[in-house]
């Protein structure tokens, strides 16, 4: 199994990165041995991954990285780089590899000081793998400040050093970062793909991974946690049936409080599980003894955790809540398709009872105002409206039609 074979439906894209993985293998292995340097190349120091949500944009980019920093002996023998089971290739794909640096947006932003060590590091020489390696998952909530950080870093790479940034499309980069990158624009997959997927790699019966595929479209991972998780089909589930909830307004109001209560629970939870986890390990770093008194000092150093641990807490709350908002997009979109006749774009056949009652008793221009209210919902998250003033605004309006 090779480091490509999770990329669904990214064919095209997937030959062109392992062409320049096999440039790249060529360049560092003749430097190594003072040998001439490779005159045409495919590879190059930055590259910007583009594509719809589900599309696997950051895992194309961290496939790349693994192809990049593979030790396979089997490449002495002419096999290409990316084996998926070297040492090099395992940790780059598990996210442990020291020469593999992953940035995220912690909070609804990336930071300047969330950039400045990785930016030093950037300057570095590969500590013991081929290549030093920054990949910025959410290159478009880069701010002024670490975008402009960045630019300089791009703009002067270091010998063996590749960035690799990941954004929704071409328009969410700077322009002066985007024009000094190789731009690879990911599809999004097909839905047979996606279920042929699920039925090899996570053992999903045929009937299942079909209308999971279909429900999310070609989102290759919601369309897995849907399949694997009975808590995501519930939560999911629950959510397909607040527009039937909210024709008056006690029920819009009350199922806009139930749904950010959910999002703000799905945040609780990973926070717990995470925070503690990396406060113990921050406290035994700083020397502190179990269940003792941190030492002198370093009280700054926790203070900065807990702030970015409850700006974390705040992005993951937004994060569920928009999937939610997408799932209601995808319910409102079969409404319309009905109203307009077409029954062979439904992603949401479980619900076709309802899809129907809403058909008949609303207009497509009533269902295009309700998608419109959805939209305005996560513009205004965007705008970090208070999370229950915007939700409880849109279920007035999908009420109102």
């Amino acid at each position: 199994m090779t480091v490509w074979d999770d990329l669904v439906g990214q064919e095209k894209v997937s030959e062109q990165l392992a062409a320049a993985a096999r440039d790249a293998d060529a360049f560092v292995t003749a430097a190594a041995a003072d040998g001439p340097l490779p005159e045409a190349s495919k590879m190059t120091h930055a590259w910007l991954f583009t594509g719809p949500p589900g599309a696997g944009v950051t895992q194309t980019a961290r496939a790349f990285a693994a192809a990049l920093q593979c030790v396979s002996p089997d490449r002495a023998l002419g096999a290409a780089p990316g084996c998926g089971f070297c040492d090099g290739c395992h940790t780059a794909l598990v996210g442990t590899h020291a020469d593999v640096s992953t940035v995220a947006a912690v909070g609804t932003q990336i930071l300047a000081e969330d950039m400045r060590d990785t930016v030093r590091k950037s300057f570095t020489s590969p500590a013991s793998g081929r290549w030093q390696i920054i990949l910025v998952e959410d290159a478009e909530r880069l701010n002024e400040r670490s975008a402009n950080a960045v630019l300089k870093a791009v703009e002067e790479p270091a010998p063996r050093t590749v960035w690799l940034l990941c954004a929704p499309s071409i328009e969410d980069v700077l322009p002066t970062i985007r024009s000094r990158c190789r731009h690879l624009n990911l599809r999004t997959p097909s839905v047979d793909a996606v279920a042929d997927m699920l039925v090899r790699r996570e053992g999903i019966e045929p009937d299942v991974a079909a209308a999971v595929a279909r429900a999310t479209q070609g989102h290759v991972d919601r369309a897995r946690r849907l399949a694997t998780d009975p808590a995501a089909r519930d939560r999911r589930a629950a959510v397909l049936k607040l527009p039937l909830r909210i024709e008056d307004v006690g029920g819009a109001l009350k199922a806009a409080q139930e749904l950010v209560d959910a999002a703000s629970e799905d945040a609780k939870q990973l926070a717990e599980e995470m925070d503690a986890k990396e406060t113990e390990e921050l406290k035994a770093a700083l020397g502190a003894a179990q269940g003792g008194r941190l030492p002198r000092g370093t009280a700054g150093v926790m203070n900065d955790l807990e702030k970015m641990q409850k700006r974390r807490r705040t992005r993951t709350q937004r994060d569920s809540l928009d999937l939610a908002l997408t799932d209601l997009t995808g319910f409102y979109r079969d409404v319309l398709a009905l109203q307009l006749g077409s029954r062979v774009a439904i992603a949401n056949a479980d619900s076709e009872d309802a899809l129907e009652r809403l058909a008949r008793g609303s207009s497509p221009e009533s269902t295009l105002r309700r998608i419109e209210a959805i939209a305005a919902c996560r513009d205004a998250l965007d705008r970090n409206v208070a999370p229950l003033l915007a939700v409880e605004a849109m279920t007035m309006a999908l009420r109102a039609g």
